[in-house]
């Protein structure tokens, strides 16, 4: 099997990792009654009723309402160009909007400079990408 110097090997490679699974195996088997809600690495630990005073909400903490206003379709198709979607299928899906609508809105988002699409050649054909120019990230940002 081995050589008569190279046993250690064995040694390194099968059992010091088998030493880690094998502890981690049997906790496993052990706590598979538990559900992960319970707290399984404090014997001790019970379940309170009511959470103490100093993690209650108190009325000094509103939650404050943002409004965001909605976006148009150009700048929802700038936004998911910015977010790293480069395939236009792929921005069609995530916005909705339908091919020719989208082929207007890509041409003007080109014409303004605030992206560029790189065209790629390889081995199983042609790509077409869309990425965001400097303008259009910043124009979408602010």
């Amino acid at each position: 099997m081995a050589e008569d110097g190279f046993m250690w090997i064995y040694l390194i490679f099968f059992l010091i990792p088998l030493a880690r699974i094998i502890p981690r195996m049997v906790r496993k088997w052990q706590n598979k009654g538990n559900f992960m809600g319970e707290n399984q690495f404090n014997p001790n630990f019970q379940k309170t009723e009511k959470m103490p005073e100093s993690f209650e909400t108190s009325q000094s903490f509103e939650k404050s309402e943002s409004v965001e206003k909605p976006l148009d379709l150009d700048m929802q198709v700038l936004r998911e160009i910015n977010n790293g979607v480069k395939d236009f299928n792929q921005i069609q899906k995530i916005t909705g909007i339908e091919n020719q609508k989208l082929e207007n809105i890509l041409s003007d988002l080109e014409d303004k400079k605030l992206m560029k699409v790189v065209k790629k050649s390889g081995l199983t054909g042609n790509k077409i990408e869309i990425h965001p120019t400097e303008k259009g990230f910043k124009k979408f940002y602010t």
